[in-house]
């Protein structure tokens, strides 16, 4: 299988199975092209002798020599090389059965703001506000060390609601990690996920000394940030958590953060929004489309999608000028390893939740991830007990990119794993079905990432 398209005056082909990126002319774009329509070389050369007439640097000989070099890309198995991965969906996952790597930490089901489209229900998860104490947080560590078999590298994610809400159980829960993990043959590696609002400088020196990542909530420009992102009263939270975000981001030095933004119907132009966190002095950048029903006044709509999949588009054109620059800055869609990439096994099966992942709730209980909590069918157990509904947790293990027929014929699969699970639920009611609209943004992604990475592997950027 393959894919070609054309951007920021590139013709380039993807091989999907061998992952084989080409950069080509428009002459062996369109024999490529040819020879995927099922065409004989008998049959192409008259057919591109015919398009490019007039031109002398397309001969019948030049033709021929394309056709040579096409028919030995596919011999060396770089253009439709056969699917090799399909037989191996299943047997990864079962390879790393019981193992769990990381956990999201709801260490508060509370939040100080109260934005509309928040998929936790404002932080309370369908459900009451809480926190979570010590003592099960703790529980939650010694869960993932006791279940993590012989990896040594461990993922936590204190995540809520807003999880400064607790932060001292986050510090204590910290140092517990940090008292135990080298006896454990262990090594945390923290993530605080924040709106900002409570940002002080004990959270940032705490945060710059014991958080390998900060994600912090920023959606752009004030009138866009601030018509969702606003506290109970109602008012925007721009101007309170800029200043925060600005501060810490420079303290951290080179450690890893990245804003991470929502864009939805009112704000499809997100690239606006993306300049304005470049003008703030932030560099490394997410903008992530919203997920909700249809009905809902901030879905993206077909006719949103065209001007997102433009604004993706001049994304990469802005990308590729600013490196030009030497002001690089960093998209985390964009963000691909064309020589090697995620490891078969992501490829193939995800990001693992349900299986390798998890999310903890205040109360100790155990779900897929944090888009599935307070949906109580998908309650795996808890901190204490482990894994006590395997008829749930067994769903997920069956999600891998072979398990969805809609993923069959797409040329980007083995770069998305078959999508979230989260969304193909809230899509279809099957944790196995796709979000269609988040496919073709996907799609569109990929597209525009390849085509930045192709053009500064080549020097052009």
């Amino acid at each position: 299988m393959i894919h070609r398209f054309a951007l920021n005056g590139q013709y380039i082909v993807v091989d999907t199975y061998s992952g084989s990126v080409h950069v080509v002319d428009q002459v062996a774009y369109d024999v490529i092209g040819c020879y995927d329509e099922g065409k004989t070389r008998a049959e192409i050369i008259p057919v591109l002798l015919e398009k490019y007439a007039g031109r002398a640097d397309v001969t019948e000989a030049d033709l021929s020599d394309c056709c040579d070099d096409v028919e030995e890309l596919k011999e060396a198995g770089k253009l439709w090389a056969p699917d090799t991965f399909e037989p191996l969906a299943g047997e990864l996952k079962e390879r790393s059965e019981g193992i769990v790597k990381a956990l999201c930490l709801h260490v508060a089901h509370t939040c100080n703001l109260n934005c509309e489209y928040c998929f936790a229900s404002q932080g309370k998860y369908h459900g009451d506000r809480a926190v979570m104490s010590f003592e099960v947080g703790k529980q939650a560590l010694d869960f993932l060390m006791d279940h993590s078999g012989s990896r040594r590298n461990l993922e936590v994610d204190f995540f809520g609601g807003e999880p400064l809400m607790n932060w001292q159980v986050v510090k204590d829960l910290v140092a517990y990690a940090r008292s135990v993990e080298k006896e454990r043959g262990k090594n945390f590696r923290f993530t605080l996920t924040t709106n900002g609002v409570l940002i002080d400088d004990d959270v940032i020196d705490f945060a710059n000394k014991e958080m390998h990542n900060v994600v912090l909530s920023l959606d752009g420009r004030k009138e866009v940030h601030d018509r969702f992102r606003v506290d109970y009263a109602g008012k925007g939270s721009w101007e309170t958590i800029v200043p925060k975000f600005q501060k810490l981001v420079k303290a951290r030095g080179d450690k890893g953060y990245y804003m991470r933004g929502t864009f939805t119907h009112q704000n499809p132009d997100f690239l606006e929004d993306i300049k304005t966190m470049l003008d703030l002095g932030f560099t490394e950048l997410s903008m992530e489309p919203v997920v909700c029903p249809d009905d809902d006044p901030s879905a993206l709509t077909e006719e949103d999608l065209a001007i997102v999949m433009d604004q993706y588009e001049k994304l990469a054109e802005l990308m590729q000028e600013r490196r030009k620059a030497g002001k690089p800055f960093t998209f985390y869609h964009y963000m691909l390893d064309l020589t090697g990439g995620p490891c078969v096994y992501k490829r193939i099966s995800g990001c693992g939740s349900g299986t390798e992942y998890m999310a903890v709730t205040p109360w100790g209980d155990l779900y897929p991830c944090h888009q599935f909590v307070g949906e109580e069918k998908f309650k795996l157990g808890d901190v204490w007990n482990g894994v006590t509904a395997p008829q749930v947790q067994g769903q997920f293990a069956a999600c891998n990119v072979y398990a969805r027929p809609e993923c069959k014929d797409c040329w980007a699969k083995l770069y998305c794993s078959g999508g979230c699970a989260a969304n193909g639920y809230h899509a279809t009611g099957s944790v196995s079905g796709v979000y269609e609209k988040g496919c073709k943004l996907f799609r569109k992604r990929m597209e525009c990432a390849i085509a930045l990475e192709a053009a500064r592997t080549l020097g052009d950027g």
